[in-house]
């Protein structure tokens, strides 16, 4: 039961976040595999400060559960980590390869690391660096316009040890725009018009399809955190999404009851009730 030990850590003034989240898709439709992640629960509650989007799983499949949980309007940065067994460095890379970096300010502080987490303000990599402005907002920020159609210029930035395959504007769970890459395809500067017409949330991601030595991960991957857009006052939301985390909140809850592992049943029902 996640959520019970994020209060715990929320009431010690930690952040709590959900670490290598996905290999493969989460089915709900697939009845004849359990799916005991409780991470929309977490979501729904507002227990959950940050997802690691980059860590030891796949990052796009990571990734497209990520945008569905941004879909449903529940603003979640993008956070890292190695998760390495240090006695088994090669089997997916040594401790450092994947990690988050936060906007803090000129001089390294904790607290506003923290702070700087909590808010958005960052980009998760295990290789490529990536900054990222919409409508001259930064990561984490909020673009406000008034109802209508608009063009909002996004500008993007990559430097890559390694070449890269692609550089991506994600607007909703879609790619809105992809960007050139010349050259040995580890860096550039680019700006473009984004058409706009109702509220959502925005990140610029870059990835290979290849593993590249000497990044030792299953691939060169790297996203930023949302910009959201909010156009005439309207909610992000996405029927299809609900729907889909429903339907997982369903299978989770039907799991829980089945699980033969509890204590005691009091201890069961504290949890579903939860």
């Amino acid at each position: 039961n996640n959520p019970a030990v994020f209060d715990l850590a929320h009431g010690q003034g930690a952040l709590t976040g959900y670490v290598h989240p996905f290999d493969t898709p989460p089915d709900p439709g697939k009845m004849e595999e359990p799916l005991t992640h409780d991470l929309p629960v977490a979501a729904a509650l507002g227990k959950l400060d940050y997802f690691e989007v980059v860590g030891f799983s796949d990052h796009l499949v990571t990734s497209e559960v990520w945008y569905r949980l941004l879909n449903c309007g529940f603003r979640l940065p993008a956070g890292a980590g190695t998760d390495a067994m240090a006695n088994y460095a090669s089997l997916r890379g040594p401790v450092g390869v994947d990690r988050v970096y936060v906007k803090t300010g000129a001089r390294p502080d904790h607290a506003a690391w923290l702070r700087g987490l909590r808010a958005g303000r960052t980009f998760a990599t295990n290789g490529p660096l990536l900054e990222f402005s919409l409508g001259g907002k930064g990561i984490g920020d909020e673009l406000r316009l008034p109802s209508g159609s608009h063009t909002v210029q996004a500008r993007a930035t990559l430097r890559s040890i390694v070449p890269v395959d692609h550089l991506q504007i994600i607007g909703n769970g879609t790619v809105v725009a992809d960007l050139p890459l010349a050259g040995d395809r580890t860096s550039a500067t680019t700006t473009r018009g984004i058409p706009i017409t109702t509220s959502g949330w925005y990140v610029l991601r870059a990835y290979a399809e290849h593993p590249a030595h000497p990044i030792l991960d299953i691939y060169p991957f790297g996203t930023t955190s949302p910009i959201y857009v909010t156009v005439g006052g309207g909610r992000v939301r996405s029927k299809d999404d609900a729907g889909y985390f429903l339907a997982w909140i369903d299978r989770l809850e039907k799991s829980a009851r089945e699980h033969r592992g509890w204590n005691t049943p009091a201890e069961k029902e504290a949890v579903l009730n939860d």
